[in-house]
């Protein structure tokens, strides 16, 4: 698992092996030049002893500056490459995942789990880029700093040397024990947070059944909870930093001060000069930082190689639902003829099918209801047309192609999907229209809102179409949220348009009106799966499904001509309609 971990950071820095490897040979000269200098120190030192001048004494100085002033520009560079190495992967990454999404069928983000999903995409993938930036370049620097150190301290004096450094141990236990804790507190801080962020969203989008029900005291209630877990959190954490940096600054102070009372004696015996000392302080300073950096190091590394197997779990799923290998190019528009032969669809984890068998023909620029009671596979039928469940190879037919041959872009251009809760983006009515064509003109974003009978309502608008329809269109009504995701539909003029109850919150009249408008003005083969009967019944024909399966098919005089489960769905319509006028 540790090769595996290894091998996919390798994988995300090959592409920047040449920025790496600069920055790499950037640190070699920083840790060089950091030893160079309490060694010229030493000698500058030493070298003072027996007499001096001022003008000796300015030219020294500057040595010094030159040689820091060099390291300071080289570490500058150093870390600019590393760390910019690290947020080119984040962003190359982050666009990986969003593209790799968008190729995934509906279902999966749903039996996932947007939380879990965007959490990969945004704390796993902040967690990489420590890993790629922070961990690698304090990871080098500390066994860069160790290599070159260590010798020149060895060579000045072993004894004060292994005296000096015997506290770092402690030092790196203490940073691993307290990093440890600080990371579970972090990420409950994060937690808490976020927590207390969906509340507010929450709320935000459900305040007018806030203020209906009157729950204002309960929803403060539960943000004070929340509002103080996160205080209690953020406090936690900041107990444990206040802790452990004071407490390796005291470790450190206790280091230099073993080195100045051991040092102190050698010097009375004459068995080391006062510049062999003061390079040996400047020495032990200069490993302090990366010891003490090193248990967060440690900490980042295990935590970024966690992200990394989760983020590539992902990237490496396959999506269920793809282009074929070898798609059919499509030489001619398609018309809209629709055929399905004995078509089973059952979705993953269920016992049963959800369609069984079913076989029906639609021909070009027909109008079909397709009803049937609730969870009888109508909605299933809508998502196979447009491929958002997995269709068997030679059942489902479009202009006599098999669904699968075609590319997933040609056929969800020609098959217009309406769902029953179309999703409108917090952008105005009129890019929301324009949604599937962008850069349609103004012209045929009014033609179709007239279409889905939506312009009345726009003149009331204050702003007409630019006016801004809200958080997932929350400004407008349910049937205006219909209207305008049906007017974005239309606007694509795709030869199939499929209606997934997506007049269920219009009233019947203007149900009527809209498909005689789109039969009116677009020669469309539409399928309009609606519980609304009535609706139906002004359809060329209607297909009754129950149990996944065809059961009737007519017209609406025809099939209230027999007994079946189209006349009883019919009839407890009819009882429904006359008790809520009675009440």
């Amino acid at each position: 698992m540790a090769a595996f971990r290894l091998d996919l950071i390798g994988r995300y820095l090959k592409p920047h092996r040449r920025t790496v490897l600069m920055g790499a040979m950037a640190l070699v000269v920083v840790n060089i030049v950091s030893v160079i200098i309490p060694l010229e120190v030493r000698r500058i030192i030493d070298d003072l002893q027996e007499g001096f001048a001022i003008t000796d004494v300015m030219r020294q100085a500057s040595w010094i500056v030159i040689l820091a002033s060099i390291m300071g520009i080289v570490r500058l560079v150093s870390r600019q490459l590393v760390f910019g190495v690290g947020r080119q992967v984040e962003v190359d990454l982050r666009q990986r995942i969003f593209d790799h999404m968008l190729r995934q069928e509906p279902g999966w983000v749903q039996e996932t789990g947007s939380g879990e999903v965007i959490s990969r995409a945004t704390s796993d993938v902040e967690n990489i880029r420590r890993l790629l930036g922070f961990a690698i370049l304090s990871l080098t620097n500390t066994v860069l700093a160790y290599c070159f150190t260590l010798p020149a301290m060895l060579a000045i004096d072993p004894g004060l040397t292994l005296a000096a450094i015997s506290l770092y141990p402690v030092m790196l236990g203490t940073v691993r024990l307290f990093g440890g804790r600080m990371m579970r507190q972090q990420k409950r801080q994060q937690e808490a947070l976020s927590s207390l962020s969906e509340l507010i969203q929450e709320d935000l989008s459900g305040i007018s059944a806030i203020k209906i029900y009157g729950q204002e005291q309960p929803e403060q209630d539960a943000f004070a909870e929340r509002n103080n877990t996160y205080k209690d959190s953020a406090i936690r954490l900041a107990r444990t930093r206040s802790t452990l940096f004071p407490l390796l600054g005291g470790i450190s102070s206790v280091s230099l001060l073993l080195l100045l009372a051991l040092g102190s004696g050698q010097l009375e015996q004459g068995t080391l000069s006062i510049g062999g000392l003061v390079a040996l302080i400047l020495f032990v300073e200069r490993l302090v930082f990366p010891t003490a950096l090193l248990g967060f190091t440690l900490n980042t590394f295990q935590t970024g190689q966690v992200s990394l197997e989760r983020v590539e779990e992902l990237l490496q799923r396959i999506p269920m639902i793809r282009n074929p290998t070898t798609p059919l190019i499509l030489e001619t528009p398609l018309k809209g003829r629709i055929e399905a032969r004995e078509l089973r669809i059952r979705y993953d984890k269920s016992k049963t099918d959800s369609l069984s068998g079913l076989s029906f023909v639609i021909n070009p620029g027909e109008l079909v209801a397709v009803v049937g009671p609730v969870g009888c596979g109508k909605t299933t039928l809508a998502r196979a047309l447009g491929r958002m469940v997995d269709v068997p190879r030679g059942q489902l037919f479009i202009d006599n192609h098999d669904v699968n041959d075609l590319l997933l872009e040609d056929l969800r251009s020609n098959v217009a999907l309406v769902p029953q809760e179309g999703y409108l983006f917090t952008s105005s009515l009129a890019d929301n229209l324009r949604y599937g064509d962008p850069q349609a003109s103004m012209e045929r974003v009014e033609t179709s809102a007239r279409q889905a009978r939506l312009m009345d309502d726009i003149r009331g608008f204050p702003d007409g179409l630019e006016t801004l329809v809200g958080e997932r269109g929350i400004t407008l009504s349910g049937g205006q949220r219909q209207r305008t995701a049906l007017g974005r539909a239309l606007l694509v003029e795709a030869p199939v348009v499929v209606l997934d109850d997506a007049l269920a919150s219009v009233d019947n009249k203007t149900a009527a009106s809209i498909l005689s408008s789109i039969r009116a003005q677009q020669n469309q083969t539409i399928l309009m799966i609606s519980h609304q009967l009535s609706a139906a019944a002004a359809c060329d024909r209607i297909l009754v499904i129950e149990q996944g399966r065809l059961v009737q098919h007519g017209h609406h005089t025809d099939l209230l001509a027999v007994q079946g489960p189209y006349r009883r769905l019919w009839e407890r319509e009819q009882a429904s309609d006359q008790m809520e006028a009675v009440a």
